[in-house]
């Protein structure tokens, strides 16, 4: 059941983030493309990657705190279904490259910040 609270908790402090962040990032833009998701998925990808890098290896995260920043906070602040939804909006109004481009960038991005984080989370001293 604690584990629940954590999760549920964490959850809605990472979609008030996510919110907050994709908002603000997205009005320094005037332009169609999504930067504020785009911004949060590499932001999430990357607080992914250290918290695991952290907790897994250098066992600097107690079991709770992983459950409530992983799989709580990281859960409700990354933003999957908006990517998807946002990436279908681009490509049916006409703005194939830029569909193509957020594609790309969304998974190369994330993958590599992931994996950034990783490495610092296994390396902090």
């Amino acid at each position: 059941m604690r584990e629940l609270i954590l999760i549920f908790v964490g959850g809605g402090l990472g979609s008030v983030t996510r919110f907050s962040l994709g908002k603000w990032i997205s009005s320094l833009h005037t332009h169609h493309f999504p930067y504020g998701t785009l911004g949060v998925n590499i932001i999430a990808c990357f607080v992914l990657g250290l918290l695991i890098g952290m907790a897994d290896h250098k066992q600097i995260i107690s079991a709770h705190s992983r459950v409530f920043w992983t799989v709580g906070f990281c859960g409700g602040f990354s933003t999957f279904s908006t990517f998807s939804s946002e990436t279908v909006a681009l490509l049916q109004t006409g703005f194939h490259l830029s569909g193509v481009l957020y594609i790309i960038t969304s998974l190369v991005a994330c993958l590599a910040v992931t994996f950034a984080g990783l490495y610092l989370g296994e390396n902090i001293s």
